[in-house]
């Protein structure tokens, strides 16, 4: 007797409700761990919901002199959020009807799209604090763009496509897939992307209140209620974005749905929250271990991860992939 299947739309909706409502629940995880580690008692797992209530429930305050795109540029940026979990295999093996719609550079256009429209929504208040993190954040983001085309290219030599489902079948095929030098390099180059693109020390000290040292949330300063609840839950949801995409694609793509069923798939919603959280204490144990980076000293660090994702491509051609 066939059991019941759920339907390609359904498990879509599934994939985009686990990252919507999960992103929260890492991010609380991780703030948690990180003060423990630093020996404080720390917020509690779940803040960031009760953040969130509370910021939607608070009056929107538009600072004088913004137009209509101070208050659109979260709404686009959070829509930009929603659309990724849809390209990536968040709980399945297999592609999705619109899972190949893009691919991992269609995934990091609408990511940049999301930072352009934050950073375009700060700068509209003139304000000098959100002007300086929005145009930090873009500067940083024009080197860190480069190192994600390199990383892309080392997954289409390696699988001969840059769809995420197909290096994630690559990794999954054997254990010496795992440790072939070329996917290493670019695993490590993705790792300290998604360290620099969450706003991590050594980039940046993403919870300090130092307005000449933020960058992420320097852009954010202006906004208050609910589009400041919209930038606050889509930057938590950028994050589990960049976690899912390291560990489902490069790193530990096990744990996902191999079929249709609704054990399989109901499954794979804890198992990816688990692996989440798991690599958010590791970089927790990161943001409490090293000094935040002068300004000028992030380019070096932008630039190896950068080489590290050009020696991918190297290796791969000298025998190495």
């Amino acid at each position: 007797m066939s059991q019941a299947q759920l339907a390609p739309q359904a498990i879509q909706a599934l994939q985009d409700l686990t990252i919507l409502l999960g992103a929260p629940l890492v991010s609380g995880t991780t703030a948690h761990v990180e003060g423990r580690i630093q020996g404080r008692r720390g917020p509690r797992i779940l803040q960031p919901y009760y953040d969130l209530a509370k910021l939607f429930r608070k009056e929107t305050v538009v600072p004088e002199g913004s137009s209509w795109v101070f208050l659109i540029g979260p709404v686009v940026a959070f829509g930009c959020y929603l659309i990724v979990p849809l390209l990536i295999p968040v709980l399945t093996t297999y592609g999705l009807p619109l899972g190949y719609m893009g691919d991992i550079l269609g995934g990091g256009f609408v990511l940049a799209l999301a930072g352009f429209a934050v950073a375009i929504a700060g700068t509209e208040t003139g304000a000098p604090y959100a002007q300086l993190g929005a145009s930090r954040a873009m500067t940083f983001g024009a080197l860190i763009e480069p190192t994600i085309l390199f990383v892309v290219f080392a997954v289409g030599i390696i699988t001969a496509t840059d769809l995420p489902y197909a290096l994630a079948a690559t990794v999954r095929s054997s254990a010496g897939e795992i440790v072939r030098p070329a996917h290493v390099l670019a695993a490590i180059a993705f790792f300290l992307v998604v360290l620099a693109d969450t706003g991590r020390i050594p980039v940046e000290t993403h919870s300090g209140t130092l307005e000449l040292g933020m960058i992420d949330e320097g852009r954010v300063l202006e906004h208050s209620g609910a589009p400041l609840a919209l930038l606050t839950w889509g930057s938590a949801m950028k994050q589990l974005i960049l976690y899912t995409i390291l560990i489902d694609v490069f790193v530990a793509p096990w744990g996902l749905a191999s079929d249709r069923r609704p054990v399989s798939v109901a499954l794979a919603i804890p198992a990816l929250l688990a692996k989440a959280i798991l690599l958010g204490w590791i970089f927790a144990v990161i943001d409490s271990s090293f000094s935040k980076l002068r300004l000028f000293k992030i380019t070096e660090f932008l630039a190896a991860a950068f080489l590290l994702a050009a020696l991918a491509v190297l290796v791969y051609y000298l025998g190495g992939g």
